[in-house]
């Protein structure tokens, strides 16, 4: 896809860059609790979240299926009431300001929810119609162009393929220029080679200005795009950090060695230390790097007669984070 146009800051949301804000969102003691149903006892969606979304970063928001991060996105939508606490965006309190704060935001539902029977130049007209936005101040051509659909401008979107409808998708929640874009699972069903064009967009559209809010059960998506990450699990915070600082909370690492000789068993020195035969002539170890070098871990299969002919490392992902926090509840 080309690169994205340049897409002028419009007025109503910000004057001047002395005005922006040092956050694109601010979220404090936030807290959602819907009724209960009939003898149902109430459920709290949210429970007091607090987190602060530098301005121009891209930031995960993790969460298993249930944990509150729908709740979350449609309250800084303004589609949910919250029923507690301060969620701002772009510096509006979005229960106090509704209309400044949904003019600084635009969100991409993971549903495709288009008019079979409408053009992408007619869909991006409308929305920018509803959004108020004059005719002389519309970006449809600069959107067409920056998510490489000018060619089927006047095609029907239920002619388009899946990855048009998508990108068409984050054109419409441009219409009206957002300092903020949320993308909600943004990449659910689709193939390798749409995912990574996708992320490529994403990255192009963060270096053009716009602050990122990713939700994605595709960890690897978050490990590759995001600076920074919050994990919510039944309503809850129990992440946010950024990306490095919490790959480096789990002290552990995997190394699996490659050796010359078929082995029958694992010798019974290396037993001790916890390696296992996982091939013939394949042994692997999970250690805790700051109990011990990678150096010492080698020499023991050494001494053993065993020359070494590979070796391979395996680094903590934030798919261990993940499940280590999710799991404790």
């Amino acid at each position: 896809m080309p690169d994205i146009a340049p897409m002028p800051q419009q007025a109503e949301v910000t004057d001047s860059v002395a005005d922006l804000p040092e956050f694109a969102v601010e979220i404090s003691g936030l807290t959602k609790t819907y009724p209960g149903f009939k003898h149902a006892p109430p459920k709290e969606a949210l429970k007091d979240i607090s987190l602060s979304i530098p301005r121009g970063c891209i930031f995960g928001l993790l969460g298993p299926n249930g944990a509150g991060k729908s709740t979350l996105i449609n309250i800084l939508a303004g589609l949910t009431i919250k029923t507690s606490g301060e969620a701002r965006v772009w510096g509006y309190e979005v229960a106090e300001q509704p209309r400044m704060a949904r003019s600084a935001i635009g969100v991409v539902p993971q549903e495709l929810n288009l008019d079979a029977f409408f053009t992408p130049r007619d869909l991006l007209e409308l929305q920018a119609g509803l959004y108020g936005v004059p005719k002389r101040e519309r970006i449809t051509d600069e959107l067409l162009a920056a998510v490489d659909l000018t060619e089927q401008e006047g095609a029907y979107a239920r002619t388009m393929s899946g990855g048009m409808r998508r990108r068409l998708m984050v054109a419409k929640a441009m219409v009206h220029n957002p300092p903020v874009l949320v993308l909600d699972e943004p990449t659910a069903g689709v193939d390798v080679e749409l995912r990574r064009s996708l992320w490529a967009y994403v990255r192009r559209l963060n270096a053009a200005g716009t602050t990122i809010l990713l939700t994605t059960h595709y960890l690897e998506e978050a490990e590759e795009l995001c600076d920074q990450i919050a994990i919510i699990n039944h309503g809850q915070l129990v992440a946010l950090d950024r990306k490095d600082n919490l790959l480096r909370r789990l002290d552990n690492k995997q190394v699996t060695v490659t050796v010359a000789n078929d082995l029958a068993e694992v010798p019974d020195n290396l037993k001790t230390q916890g390696w296992q035969l996982t091939a013939p002539r394949q042994l692997t170890l999970s250690y805790q790097p700051s109990l011990g070098s990678i150096g010492q871990l080698l020499l023991s299969v050494q001494v053993n007669g065993l020359g070494i002919t590979d070796l391979t490392t395996r680094e903590t992902a934030l798919e261990d984070i993940f499940l280590q926090l999710t799991s404790r509840r």
